[in-house]
């Protein structure tokens, strides 16, 4: 009768320990903006719609986007607009060639996500001070 010496299965790496690369973490982040820019896009029909319907209908509409969850709702649809452009024409780039280099990529990375956050703060930034509100 033979021992079985029983050994354990390695476990797969997971969020919790597995660090994700730049690149990895940028490309997820593009899609799930793409999605979050499709059901703005709903927010932004129905912000149509009630300018079209009268007052009654866009006092409605404007009271929940001035509301704090309309605001933090408008910001990140600000910042997947910003995030996906600047993504988008990173990958532009890729298509013709340039920034494949791992240390340019993550560079790159770094950079839309950096620049898609200070174009989102500073479009609510101008859109406040043009409002007379403070920050």
């Amino acid at each position: 009768m033979a021992d079985h010496v029983t050994r354990a299965r390695p476990l797969s790496p997971h969020v919790q320990i597995y660090r994700w690369p730049v690149t990895m973490a940028t490309s997820i982040v593009h899609r799930a903006t793409g999605l979050a820019l499709a059901a703005g896009t709903l927010l932004v029909a129905w912000w149509l719609i009630a300018a079209a319907s009268g007052p009654d209908a866009y006092d409605d509409f404007s009271s929940l986007a001035r509301s704090p969850i309309g605001q933090i709702v408008l910001f990140g649809f600000v910042w997947s607009l910003a995030y996906h452009l600047l993504n988008g024409i990173r990958h532009l780039a890729w298509d013709v060639g340039y920034g494949f280099e791992v240390k340019t990529a993550n560079r790159t990375g770094v950079l839309v996500v950096a620049l898609s956050l200070v174009l989102a703060v500073g479009a609510f930034a101008y859109a406040y001070l043009a409002q007379g509100l403070s920050l």
